[in-house]
């Protein structure tokens, strides 16, 4: 990488076409993020707006930060914000449906293709918005604390708590539904 995403950004306020550097670097990992978020349409349009959102407030870009994937990230989030009523209510169904081996994934939830998917999706679907965006930033974007504490605007220790909180919650899930699952395999 000849220049840092900061100097590309700087360069875009005087030529717009500088900030193809950007799209270009990190359209297909905000991509690949939102789709395991969202239907693949919904992502690709999400992706999409990513971009025009950063460019539009690329003046405002804090041009210290050398990296701008936590902040669109940030943006994305925002965005996937818009959609979270749906995502509960998704994630809500799964948790009520059996795990059947044959049965699609639902519609913008990423297949887990385990007997857990409704635990985990249950769990998911149970957390608070923030939770479940600090937990999946850090699972699917693979974003760093400081990452996701840039790119949601919170304290590192709120990153940290919050996925200590999740992560507490997962392993009681599965814990509870291990001795079933272990019973299931043995008839298996």
């Amino acid at each position: 990488m000849d220049q840092t995403d900061a100097t590309a950004i700087a360069a875009s306020l005087d030529e717009p076409r500088a900030f193809v550097a950007i799209f270009e670097r990190h359209f297909e990992t905000i991509g690949r993020y939102l789709r395991r978020r969202l239907n693949e349409a919904l992502a690709d349009e999400l992706t999409a707006e990513v971009f025009m959102t950063a460019f539009a407030r690329r003046a405002s870009y804090d041009l210290a930060r050398p990296d701008a994937r936590p902040w669109l990230y940030g943006i994305a989030a925002n965005l996937v914000r818009a959609h979270v009523r749906a995502e509960e209510r998704e994630l809500r169904a799964l948790a009520r449906a059996a795990a059947d081996p044959t049965r699609a994934p639902a519609p913008g939830v990423d297949s887990l293709s385990t007997p857990l998917e409704p635990v985990l999706a249950g769990v998911l679907g149970a957390l608070s918005p923030g939770d479940r965006e600090v937990l999946l930033l850090f699972a699917w974007g693979e974003l760093k604390y400081e990452e996701i504490a840039e790119a949601l605007e919170l304290p590192v220790g709120t990153v940290k708590s919050r996925l200590n909180r999740t992560r507490a919650l997962l392993r009681a899930a599965i814990s509870n539904q291990l001795p079933g699952l272990a019973k299931e395999a043995s008839h298996g």
